[in-house]
């Protein structure tokens, strides 16, 4: 009798129910810790009230004829409800926002606002949706391993980018710009937000310790030239191939002129 009821308790409607219910919990809780944790991974900032009020009036003179009086976007401008902080500091800090004109992408200009206001505006626009933030100053003074870094950039930027940062063209007048000279900042904002065609490395792609070992890389490709002589702007092997065979052309022309006016 007693196999008998432990049978019929395996079997249960009640014993499945309490299992899948036992299921869910854990997965559910899984899901909770690790979405905390990846957050928690994350560099964040706080704004208070008055930076956000001003950042609403700089956008309400400068912005709000392109993306809506309520960043909600036009037929001229795409929605900024939800981009985050990094996105506005890494467009107007950059010079791209405001556009001069349209064009197959926005270019990197002179910065037409100073840091405080653009701050302010990040504020604002950072305050109508969550978003993607700009890194803390902590975050920024880490130091990553550059050999790894290297590793991640050539697998996930290096396609467009080259892989030693030159930059390099896409389709339809479009480019991937030079990282010399970028900012690890806005290195970081470019990662988090996807500015253009560059896909979005949120921290469930690239962990913010790999981030820091890709800016690390890049940082270390800025300040070491090559070993190798003159890099011709890091530009690969089709560059550097042109110019041997431009230099050997030319050495050839130079002996056959050498070599008929010594006959003469």
């Amino acid at each position: 009798m007693a196999i008998k009821n432990k049978k019929f308790s395996r079997r249960s409607p009640v014993a499945a129910a309490l299992v899948l219910l036992a299921g869910l919990i854990v997965s559910g809780g899984s899901y909770v810790a690790a979405s905390a944790a990846v957050s928690n991974a994350a560099p964040k900032s706080e704004v208070d009230q008055a930076q956000i009020d001003t950042g609403k009036k700089i956008f309400l003179s400068n912005c709000a004829s392109c993306h809506g009086k309520n960043a909600e976007g036009t037929d001229n401008a795409p929605s900024l409800i939800g981009v985050g902080s990094a996105s506005v500091d890494f467009q107007v800090g950059t010079g791209r926002m405001p556009m001069q004109a349209s064009g197959p992408q926005a270019e990197k200009k002179p910065v037409q606002f100073k840091q405080e206001a653009i701050d302010a505006l990040a504020a604002y626009v950072s305050s109508l949706a969550p978003g993607p933030e700009s890194p803390t100053a902590a975050y920024l003074a880490r130091t990553g391993d550059a050999s790894r870094g290297g590793e991640l950039f050539r697998i996930n930027c290096a396609m467009c980018h080259n892989a030693a940062g030159a930059g390099g063209a896409l389709t339809e007048g479009k480019y991937a710009p030079s990282l010399r000279g970028t900012s690890d900042k806005n290195i970081y904002q470019a990662m988090v937000t996807g500015p253009q065609n560059m896909p979005v490395f949120s921290n469930t792609n690239l962990s913010p310790e790999a981030k820091t070992d890709i800016i690390t890389y890049l940082k270390y490709v800025q300040e070491n030239p090559s070993v190798g002589g003159d890099e011709l702007g890091n530009l690969g092997p089709v560059a550097e191939g042109l110019v041997v065979w431009l230099g050997m052309l030319g050495l050839i022309v130079v002996i056959t002129i050498w070599l008929g006016a010594k006959s003469n």
